[in-house]
């Protein structure tokens, strides 16, 4: 490694090399990519393993076990190992996941495999957001959203890897992770051995569930709910509200796009403005959205703007967060393991509305969501202005 590449946080915070950074976002197209291909590899699981669709379905719940496992587990020892030795950890166990899902010679075994990649999935998920969010001064707020715009383009990827090859071809694609898993495994040396900004030992304050953690937490479920709630029930809306089910099935697409489209589009706004502004503009955005789809003619195209202005929340929360909780060493992970639990709680529970209320409540429902997301932001607003002792900055300065 040159001098030039010498990776010791500067003055601005910054903890990544610039082939590091690159490295990272590979990463996460990675991770979206993984998570992508269980829906899509189901006709050939069933297949292979003679599976009734709720057998077949274990596969991504205990992905997703394993994300939160992973999550909770690598938070608590990160102060006694390296960002490195975190990172490359959890890259080597999705690597043996991957192999092991494609490889495996039945479906119990396949099981633990998920599980396993799991485990580095939410280690991965954790790490890389935790550390983007410290790690480049200013401009962690841009980064953050740089790096989970490429998980989305991982989740567009992964189902289409599995069309190109065929359900029955799945393995490959789950290898194909493996492999990829093991050679970002190899780019950590550009990653610092101390991040500015997170705690090397005890927490100077026993913080627990503070009132500024339980509104960031409330926000993020929130916001889950109305992403997933989306991603599952528009189709079904649209179709009921007369839309054909290409139609409605594109315009789904579209949502996901618009997602991506709009971490890349935030980057320059996060350099100008407060994270608190952008996720104010983002709730009212959503939720004038989600009422617009109440329209029939007009319930497409809001849907897309309900991804856009959904797309920064995840990312641009997390500094906000660090820098309302310095001290606070699981903040992030906290936060990050109540989305994955939104992303599984919501769907079921927006059914259970939709069951007592009709199909035609959705926009209602997700209104609803998104409402007190907007609340949330104005709470968590006022508890961290009173917790500084000073006005909430609006407008980043200009040096």
């Amino acid at each position: 490694m040159t001098e030039r590449d010498t990776v010791v946080p500067t003055a601005a915070g910054r903890l990544f090399t610039r082939p590091a950074a690159a490295a990272a976002c590979v990463g996460f197209v990675l991770i979206g990519m993984l998570q992508a291909l269980y829906g899509p590899a189901v006709p050939g699981m069933r297949e292979e393993y003679g599976l009734a669709p709720s057998g077949v379905g274990l596969g991504l719940s205990l992905h997703f076990a394993g994300g939160l496992a992973g999550v909770l587990a690598l938070s608590a020892i990160h102060a006694r190992i390296s960002n490195r030795t975190l990172i490359t950890a959890s890259y080597a166990l999705m690597a043996a996941g991957g192999a092991g899902f494609a490889l495996a010679p039945n479906w119990p075994v396949a099981l633990a495999a998920a599980f396993l990649g799991g485990l580095g999935f939410g280690g991965i998920d954790y790490g890389l957001n935790q550390l983007f969010a410290v790690g480049f001064g200013e401009k962690s707020t841009a980064m953050l959203n740089v790096l989970n715009a490429h998980f989305g383009i991982g989740a567009v990827l992964g189902p289409a890897v599995v069309a190109w090859l065929g359900p029955g071809d799945y393995a490959y694609a789950f290898a194909g992770c493996a492999v990829l898993a093991a050679a970002l495994a190899l780019t950590t040396s550009g990653i610092g051995t101390k991040a500015a900004g997170i705690p090397s030992a005890a927490p100077s304050a026993k913080l627990g569930l503070s009132p500024i953690l339980i509104g960031f937490i409330a926000l993020y479920v929130l916001n889950v709910a109305v992403e997933t709630g989306v991603g599952g029930w528009e189709p079904t809306h649209l179709e009921t509200v007369g839309y054909s089910a290409t139609v409605a099935a594109s315009a789904t697409s579209v949502y996901w796009l618009m997602m991506t489209a709009g971490r890349f589009l935030v980057v320059p706004i996060t350099l100008k403005y407060s994270p608190e502004r952008i996720l104010t503009v983002c709730a009212v955005g959503m939720t004038v959205c989600l009422l617009l789809a109440r329209v029939k003619g007009m319930a497409p195209l809001a849907y897309a703007g309900v991804g856009l202005f959904i797309a920064p929340v995840f990312p641009t929360g997390l500094p906000w967060l660090n820098r309302a909780l310095p001290q606070s060493r699981h903040a992030g992970a906290w936060v990050i393991a109540a989305s994955m639990l939104g992303g599984v709680a919501a769907p079921p529970l927006l059914g259970v509305g939709i069951e007592a209320t009709g199909i035609h409540a959705v926009p209602w429902l997700l209104t609803a969501l998104s409402a007190a997301s907007l609340g949330a932001t104005v709470w968590l607003i006022r508890l961290t202005r009173t917790a500084s002792g000073a006005p909430t900055p609006t407008c980043k300065s200009h040096d």
